[in-house]
């Protein structure tokens, strides 16, 4: 059997790893009617997928004329999502046997994510995910967000790996162009199938349209062990 011999693997997290986005949007629906608008839907939730939380409560700020500073916001919501994360946070099964399919190959490696540091952290200790992943980069640490390139080339240069020999595995447009923007092959998961025809996703090496529901394990492992087409 082939193995992924020098090939590092970058993970995003959030509708990547585990199927976070519920409580991010319980989270940011709390905050958002705290603050007046009342009426916040999962549909409008979408379209902030794959971007960082800053970005997105500045966006919120501008959008719906709020007079709360972004870090008061930002606090806000981190705080509530803990709350829900502790509480429950789904892993893909998939995605928990491709992981360990890997750890049993000794691929390094890592988390590069919008979340805050602190949501990463409680996320991978309260899936377990901890006991493989101990590389984790978030938006916070570096000076731009997807799909701006800095997150994953922060966690190439922690594991040790040049940009070209790591692979990312993406379900947001923004992290499917920063992993392009970094010179990174891209599996893309679609978390929201319809946008799976995005310009972004279409530099992807590996595009699932299905999302989750086409994720195998075996499958994923079978095409990071190919020979990375030539240039």
């Amino acid at each position: 059997m082939n193995t992924p011999g020098g090939i590092s693997v970058i993970f995003d997290l959030d509708g990547t790893l585990v199927d976070s986005e519920p409580n991010y949007y319980e989270a940011g629906r709390q905050v958002l009617a705290e603050h007046g608008v009342p009426d916040f839907t999962w549909e409008q939730h979408e379209e902030y997928v794959g971007i960082s939380m800053r970005e997105t409560v500045a966006d919120w700020k501008e959008r719906y004329g709020l007079t709360a500073p972004v870090e008061e916001l930002a606090a806000a919501k981190n705080r509530r999502y803990l709350e829900l994360a502790r509480a429950s946070t789904r892993v893909y099964p998939e995605m928990r046997k491709f992981v360990e399919l890997l750890a049993a190959e000794d691929v390094p490696m890592a988390v590069a994510s919008g979340s805050s540091r602190e949501a990463i952290t409680a996320t991978l200790a309260g899936t377990g995910l901890d006991a493989y992943l101990r590389t984790a980069v978030s938006a916070d640490e570096v000076a731009r967000g997807k799909p701006a390139p800095d997150v994953f080339l922060e966690a190439a240069r922690r594991l040790g790996a040049h940009p070209a020999h790591c692979v990312v595995l993406e379900d947001a447009a923004p992290g499917a162009a920063a992993a392009h923007a970094a010179g990174m092959r891209c599996i893309a998961i679609p978390y929201v199938p319809a946008q799976a025809g995005a310009p972004e996703f279409a530099t992807a090496g590996l595009l699932l349209p299905g999302g989750q529901r086409e994720f195998t394990a075996r499958a994923a492992y079978d095409w990071l062990v190919r020979p990375a087409p030539s240039c």
